[in-house]
């Protein structure tokens, strides 16, 4: 730790009129919550002060957050954390399920189609989420999940007021939202994109939190399961539900993890790209450390390193395979950094940052942290609700999987699309709470959360100064829809101008994404273990809050 708690900000030249007060981190003795958005971070926080875990605040925020960022997460989507126990023991769950059985590669051919749709009932996969939470809820917390949830259902029930970004989010996809009856009678009342502040009722959603609250299998064996099945059947979608009841059995993994800076990093293994952020930062391990923060030369090795992971996951990967293990042995290793140092990063070759997702982080008087994300992956999923249950699905089939024949991720039954949500927890080589973070962001995800673990360990930054630091990505990334779309090093314009020429004398293709557009909402927090409390830092480009009890 740093001897000091003032924002230790990187030295970027800021033109005024980009520049914002600091921010120093929030400090506290017992728990900590932070998440994307104030009635989230509540959520959490309030079960920390009446004596819950840091587990039973993550189940209360994931709830919270269906209702107040509808756009980004819900019951239909997916779901991954990472939780390190007060031993020292780390483990994951992953809640993501699989296309239809019908859905082969023939099925999309005879469709019309050359890539798996991106809304609409073909571009669904079984939603994961609600088995990740019910084997997150089994396997480490305290509390029901009725107590857990009642405050979401009666949220939804009673109506969360609508933030700005939700309203852009509705604005954005307001024609598809129209089609779906459901969609339309829930979030654009009087058929138009909600006013800011508008209280979004949303009575059949919290009508069914209670429901899985209940009995959260309901989702996959039940009448539940039996209405959406049958919906998707009737819209063209070749489910069996089969496949929907084999994705309600989730059960906690291991974590997946790497040495850096003499601290261990954990991540969540497949289907997410977890392992992307560990070959990103063994490929910097000890050479990041030295370089000026957030020059020229640490921009271009972070980006290099991330061009030369998505790569690999492109050309090799997929959920069902083990050559993401080859990427991070030392041979492999070795000599992807003598590619870099030669300046072989290969070009990009998918998609961008974008999509909708959000996470948040929790941490314990015990020391229990954990760090969750939760998606439909682009804003509002497919667009298509389960009729009369609140619920939109997600379009992670579409997003995830490719409808390239003999590809190693091509769309096949049975297998799960690729994600880009992942999580992440920093532990010291005796397994203390050191870091836990998170970011929603698409493919940008993994490139920052290597850039918040680097400001972190390399730099010595509070946890505030991590998330608020200028951030930039690689684009293309790794989405389906947009392979082979042209090569970017987006960057926010904080870094400086001699920053932004110094990238391209080195040959990047720099966009300037503006001061704050970077993308993503961070969030981290940092236990001080000598001093005996915990700093949080929640990013300001979206609603970001950190609260300590």
């Amino acid at each position: 730790m740093a001897e000091s708690y003032e924002s230790q900000q990187p030295s970027v030249q800021q033109p005024p009129e980009q520049q914002r007060p600091p921010r120093t981190p929030v400090l506290a003795a017992g728990g900590m919550a932070a998440s994307a958005h104030p009635a989230v971070t509540f959520a959490g926080a309030a079960v920390l002060r009446d004596g819950g875990n840091a587990v039973d605040a993550a189940l209360a925020m994931a709830a919270m957050s269906w209702v107040a960022l509808p756009g980004q997460c819900g019951v239909g989507g997916d779901a991954f954390a990472v939780v390190r126990e007060p031993d020292g023991r780390v483990w994951t769950v992953s809640g993501s399920g699989y296309g239809p059985d019908g859905g082969d590669l023939d099925f999309y051919a005879a469709q019309g189609h050359d890539a798996v749709p991106l809304s609409g009932p073909l571009s669904v996969a079984v939603p994961g989420a609600p088995a990740a939470l019910a084997a997150l809820h089994a396997a480490g917390a305290s509390r029901e999940l009725a107590a857990l949830w009642g405050p979401a259902a009666r949220a939804a029930e009673g109506g969360q007021p609508c933030t700005a970004k939700t309203r852009g989010d509705i604005a954005e996809v307001q024609e598809l939202l129209a089609a779906d009856p459901d969609a339309l009678r829930n979030l654009l009342p009087a058929g138009r994109p909600p006013a800011v502040g508008h209280r979004l009722a949303q009575p059949d959603l919290a009508a069914t939190i209670r429901t899985l609250a209940a009995d959260p299998a309901a989702f996959y064996t039940g009448a539940f399961a039996e209405r959406a099945v049958a919906a998707l059947r009737a819209a063209g979608a070749p489910f069996s539900g089969e496949e929907w009841a084999l994705c309600g059995d989730v059960a906690p993994q291991p974590a997946i993890g790497t040495a850096y800076r003499g601290r261990t990093v954990h991540q969540t293994p497949l289907p997410t790209p977890g392992w992307m952020a560990l070959q990103q930062l063994a490929l910097c391990d000890g050479t990041l450390g030295a370089l000026a923060p957030l020059g020229a030369d640490a921009v271009h090795l972070l980006a290099s390193a991330a061009r030369l992971s998505f790569a690999d996951r492109v050309e090799r990967c997929a959920s069902d395979t083990e050559a993401w293990r080859e990427t991070l042995t030392p041979a492999a290793v070795a000599a992807a950094r003598e590619r870099l140092a030669r300046g072989e990063a290969p070009p990009g070759a998918a998609g961008p940052a974008d999509g909708d997702t959000t996470s948040m982080v929790a941490v314990d008087a015990e020391g229990r942290a954990v760090s969750y994300i939760h998606s439909l992956a682009f804003t509002f999923g497919s667009k298509v609700t389960v009729p009369g249950t609140g619920v939109l699905l997600n379009n992670r089939l579409g997003r995830g999987a490719y409808l390239i024949p003999g590809h190693p991720n091509a769309v096949r039954p049975r297998r799960r699309p690729l994600h880009t949500l992942n999580a992440w927890i920093v532990t010291d080589t005796a397994g203390g709470l050191e870091h836990v973070g998170n970011t929603p962001g698409g493919d940008g995800q993994v490139q920052w959360n290597t850039q918040l673990i680097s400001h972190l360990l390399d730099h010595g930054m509070d946890p505030q100064a991590a998330v608020e630091a200028p951030r930039f990505f690689i684009h293309p990334g790794s989405d389906a829809d947009v392979l082979g779309q042209p090569e970017e090093l987006r960057c926010e314009s904080r870094l400086g101008a001699g920053v932004l020429a110094g990238l391209r004398e080195r040959g990047h293709a720099v966009t300037d994404a503006g001061p704050w557009g970077g993308g993503g909402s961070a969030m981290v927090i940092t236990a001080d273990r000598e001093r005996g409390c915990l700093l949080g830092g929640a990013d300001p480009r979206q609603d970001g809050v950190a609260l300590g009890v």
